[in-house]
């Protein structure tokens, strides 16, 4: 064999090697470590949040620990140990690139341009971005913000989409950015701003929990669709794959209703577009 040849072997055996032995990362370093490394928002109830002892609670954090049960099933660990850190919104995909969390439990909506970074599950809920403001105000619509100060957490697709609208509309409001629901809420009570933009579903449970809900209301019409998924590594399909035989389980065998209705029912019925999601993602094996 001449020496080109036998180079051209050499790298392509080199190649696959590589390829085999970084088939699975997330998988093997689970498997070899027992650990499940989730992130979570800690201030986007009722998808995830630190309840009062610290715990991480929430729709999307019930859903991923279904998909360490599977995860551990599928890998035939006797145990699985769970370990959850805080993300916010400017660091959580970050979080998952780098290799420093495993999934991100949250509210984070699937983008093209997220995808040059990170990977995503099947959609686990999709919602749309509103506006809450003080009762008794004159703004109903959304070209009713022209010219006002709108609270939003910055560098989301909640921002983006919500200036696009407004231009759209020809409608520019001032922005006031916040880093959380919390945060803005705040604002709007305080006489900082004139509304805080968000998605619809966390608002109304902003709203729902707040000190005088009578003292909110909806601005009529919504910006932007947001379609939540879980965040993975975009570099190791076996995990995604296992991620989202998680998700399809529940979904195919309706173990995902007592979940919706423990953390999303007292919201309101699922709409059509909702659960057109779930039958889309009821994918066959």
């Amino acid at each position: 064999m001449s020496r080109p040849a036998f180079l051209a072997v050499l790298f392509a055996a080199a190649a696959l090697a590589s390829g085999s032995a970084q088939g699975t990362p997330t998988l093997d370093r689970i498997k070899s470590g027992g650990t499940l490394v989730l992130g979570y928002r800690a201030g986007a109830a009722p998808f995830s949040f630190a309840d009062r002892e610290g715990r991480a609670r929430g729709y999307s954090v019930e859903l991923c620990e279904a998909v360490a049960r599977s995860v551990q099933k599928q890998l035939g660990l006797p145990s699985l140990k769970l370990e959850w850190k805080p993300v916010d919104a400017a660091g959580r995909l970050d979080a998952v690139a780098s290799g420093d969390v495993d999934v991100v439990c949250g509210t984070t909506t699937v983008t093209l341009t997220r995808m040059e970074k990170v990977d995503f599950s099947v959609p686990i809920f999709v919602d749309g971005g509103g506006v809450l403001t003080r009762t008794g105000t004159s703004i109903a619509r959304l070209r009713d913000l022209k010219g006002r100060r709108v609270a939003v957490i910055g560098g989301t697709t909640t921002e983006q989409a919500l200036v696009r609208q407004l231009n759209a509309l020809e409608a520019p409001a001032t922005l006031v950015p916040v880093r959380d629901g919390a945060e803005g809420l705040a604002a709007l009570f305080a006489g900082k701003a004139d509304g805080y933009a968000g998605d619809r579903v966390v608002l109304a449970a902003l709203k729902q929990r707040s000190a005088d809900p009578a003292a909110l209301a909806f601005v009529d019409g919504d910006f932007s669709v947001e379609p939540y998924a879980l965040v993975v590594r975009r570099d190791d399909p076996d995990f995604r794959l296992a991620v989202n035989r998680a998700l399809v389980g529940l979904y195919r065998d309706g173990g995902i209703d007592p979940i919706f209705q423990r953390w999303l029912g007292h919201l309101g019925r699922p709409g059509p577009l909702l659960h057109a999601m779930f039958y889309l993602n009821t994918l066959p094996e």
